[in-house]
């Protein structure tokens, strides 16, 4: 456990000392899975992300997918994603550039105790980018590691109250990376929140996330305030 802890305050701390651009946004997300079988579960992540001050909505995702669980420690998935950037910069030649992805991931679940587990996700993406001056395709791999730790003493598995959620996803370029920022590092995703679980159907999740952007001219520290609502059916 106190490994977990050491990982990604760590990182967290490289992420926030690094930043030369500072940023103050918002991130609002929408996640549920349905179960279809034994197997087979339908996955949505729907996502709104603010400019700079929350001036107005610069990003919708839109990221449908479908996973196979093999047993409750391992499950693939696959799925497509739709990403809007909305710009207001006067003169602009677009206002709006859209990008299409491709993504497959494995997640595989470590138990620490009856209560606690941790969630390593490995996702791989291919990326058709629009950009202002020619269109990209990109590969991209992230690696996220996830801890949910229980507020209150629970007797079995955690059903119901408050929790801490500490996580950090790594980025990277794997292909035409000189396409985009030229460096293998793309960027760090570190994050801690309190939620509270009222079921085995709801988690509502409030916390603060730092997205160090590896820019190809700057590099950006977005201090991110981010509200998660997670279903499960």
């Amino acid at each position: 456990m106190r490994f977990i802890y050491l990982l990604i305050s760590g990182l967290f701390l490289t992420s926030v000392s690094f930043g030369q651009v500072k940023e103050q946004t918002g991130w609002l997300v929408f996640s549920n899975s349905i179960k279809l079988n034994k197997h087979f579960s339908t996955t949505l992540d729907v996502q709104f992300r603010s400019a700079d001050n929350l001036e107005y909505v610069r990003t919708f995702l839109f990221r449908p997918g479908v996973s196979y669980s093999f047993n409750k420690k391992n499950n693939v998935a696959v799925g497509y994603l739709l990403g809007n950037s909305y710009s207001r910069l006067l003169g602009a030649a677009k206002n709006q550039l859209t990008e299409h992805r491709i993504w497959e991931q494995f997640v595989h679940t470590q138990a620490i105790t009856k209560t606690v587990a941790i969630s390593h996700r490995f996702r791989l993406e291919q990326r058709f980018i629009e950009k202002l001056n020619e269109d990209v395709f990109a590969q991209r791999f992230r690696y996220s590691l996830r801890a949910v730790l229980p507020l209150v003493k629970q007797d079995s598995s955690f059903h119901k109250g408050p929790y801490a959620g500490l996580q950090n996803e790594l980025l990277l370029n794997v292909q035409n990376k000189e396409k985009l920022n030229g460096s293998l590092f793309d960027q760090n995703r570190a994050y801690a929140g309190l939620g509270y679980r009222f079921s085995s159907k709801l988690d509502v999740e409030l916390g603060y996330l730092n997205q160090y952007i590896h820019g190809s001219s700057v590099n950006t520290s977005n201090n991110v305030f981010q509200l998660t609502f997670s279903t499960r059916f």
